[in-house]
């Protein structure tokens, strides 16, 4: 979700952009590999498990068969649904400019970016609109410096340092580097410093860097709000990667987002199982050479009734947590928790064509003047709901304008419960018609979190969701993928001077 429009530096995009294609794939000499896999389950079908489907296909070579599971439809948390003559996103909207990865994938893929439409935005504090954007930079401007003083400006510079830390990742993983577990891959990016963000909420962390309350409260508190459901008491990390979600130039896929995930999945030839995997087990069998060979045996049930295969890698893309997966695990030491501790966190996504009730925002502008296209709202006590958007088509017409409020369009409103037909009706003065979907869409972040899960769950057994308790979005999903699979081909290889290393730059040093 776009809420503000803060500007990146250009030149870092632009030197990082020039690393990320000219970088090398290894500081020295390959030694001589064993034979690679030759069969690879990835469960899930989401942004994780397709990504992580083509890092895969890239680490091990185009021989090995990778077979994705999916028990819904391709994309997961990704999804669009049709209202009247359109399709429109339900899920993960927006992608930043500097998310390397995705960028990635749309330009293997050949899919282009969605057309920009420009767009305004207010802040709600339950009663009234206390700001409400100008199409006037400047207006903009002097409007938060005369409330907060530079303190917009500051937030800007504080979540820039982040930024470039968090750009290390992509060094690492060109250069091939993976890291065993979330902390370690953290630690990388930002040291010492980034651990203390996971374990302090971003209140703690924007009140010791001197931000106001009055600031945390009016305008960091919408951003978290409309981005993960939840108030400033997040773990600074994410609170951080949702104040990058408030940047500029942020874009999605034209056609829907969820189209870079069934794109990987053409592009790798993974062959989609639809079946819902119950269970995964380890197994030791005989070998055709003599002495005896283990494999993952995935046990599923598809339209034709139960199956199982084996695999010489399984790599889990689909939350283990309650409500999420009911996966079993068997013959494994140490053995697999039924669930990993933590919840995910719950927010509706209500679709509605209709026309919006300005007077519900509490303003007296004309609805043929309000030209608002995002509503965030403020952590008020009986706050019903968490944003309100105008969406566009997932592809943008020729001539395409968004129209004011007087107009019937299509919302979107998040909120933590489903909504009641009275609140509803509350806020639009009519509706044709209603698409309401229950995400359990990010975790519960409530820092300290002591126990992120391992991407290792065992020895040829991964998972990617680990690192999305850290922060949750399509560009660390892919992440965690890149890692993933760089750690199953070292691991694989036996090749550990790539694992849990942090040399980088000291090695790239020497060389010059």
């Amino acid at each position: 979700m776009a809420v503000m429009r803060l500007h990146t530096l250009s030149l870092r995009a632009l030197l990082l952009l020039g690393f990320w294609q000219t970088g090398r794939r290894s500081l020295a000499s390959v030694p001589e590999l064993k034979e690679q896999p030759k069969k690879i389950a990835v469960v899930g079908a989401g942004i994780g498990g397709t990504a992580a489907a083509f890092y895969l296909k890239q680490e091990f070579g185009p021989a090995v068969k990778i077979d994705v599971f999916e028990s819904g439809t391709v994309g997961g948390r990704l999804a669009t649904v049709k209202m009247g003559d359109y399709e429109y996103e339900t899920g993960g909207s927006v992608i930043h400019p500097l998310n390397l990865h995705m960028k990635e994938f749309i330009e293997k893929l050949g899919i282009p970016p969605r057309k920009d439409v420009p767009s305004k935005m207010a802040i709600f504090d339950g009663k009234e609109l206390v700001f409400e954007e100008s199409d006037w930079f400047l207006i903009n401007f002097f409007r938060l410096l005369w409330r907060y003083g530079f303190s917009f400006l500051r937030m800007q510079m504080w979540v820039e340092s982040i930024l470039d830390k968090f750009m290390r990742i992509y060094q690492y993983q060109q250069y091939g580097y993976s890291f065993s577990t979330v902390e370690r891959l953290v630690h990388a990016m930002g040291g010492d410093g980034f651990l203390t963000l996971l374990n302090q909420t971003l209140e703690e962390s924007m009140r010791g860097e001197g931000f106001s309350q009055v600031f945390i409260n009016d305008i960091v508190s919408p951003i978290t709000r409309v981005n993960y459901g939840q108030s400033v008491r997040i773990n600074a990390f994410v609170g951080a990667v949702s104040l990058a979600g408030a940047d500029s130039g942020l874009w999605a896929v034209d056609g829907g987002n969820k189209r870079v995930c069934s794109g990987l999945l053409y592009h790798t030839k993974s062959e989609l199982i639809s079946a819902k995997v119950t269970s995964i087990s380890y197994t030791v069998r005989p070998s055709k050479k003599g002495g005896s060979t283990s494999f993952y045996e995935v046990n599923y049930v598809g339209e034709s009734g139960a199956a199982h295969s084996l695999y010489d890698i399984v790599v889990i893309a689909t939350p283990l947590h309650q409500g999420k997966s009911d996966i079993t695990f068997s013959g494994l030491t140490p053995p697999i928790p039924s669930h990993y501790p933590g919840r995910y966190h719950q927010t509706v996504s209500t679709l509605v064509q209709g026309m919006l009730n300005v007077s519900f925002l509490g303003t007296t502008e004309p609805p043929s003047e309000f030209t608002v296209s995002e509503v965030l709202t403020m952590d008020s006590k009986g706050s019903v709901i968490n944003s309100l958007s105008s969406l566009d088509p997932v592809h943008i017409p020729e001539g395409y304008k968004r129209p004011p409020a007087s107009h019937t369009k299509v919302w979107k409103v998040f909120s933590p419960q489903p909504l009641t037909r009275e609140q509803l009706d509350s806020m639009f003065l009519s509706y044709d018609s209603v698409s309401e979907t229950q995400w359990l869409a990010y975790p519960t972040y409530r820092p300290p979190h002591r126990k992120i899960p391992p991407f290792i769950l065992h020895d040829r057994l991964y998972y990617i969701n680990a690192l999305e308790w850290a922060a949750s979005a399509m560009e660390m999903s892919a992440i965690s993928a890149r890692n993933v699979a760089l750690l199953a081909h070292h691991r694989w290889h036996e090749q550990n001077r790539k694992i849990d290393q942090e040399d980088l730059h000291t090695r790239l040093r020497g060389e010059l």
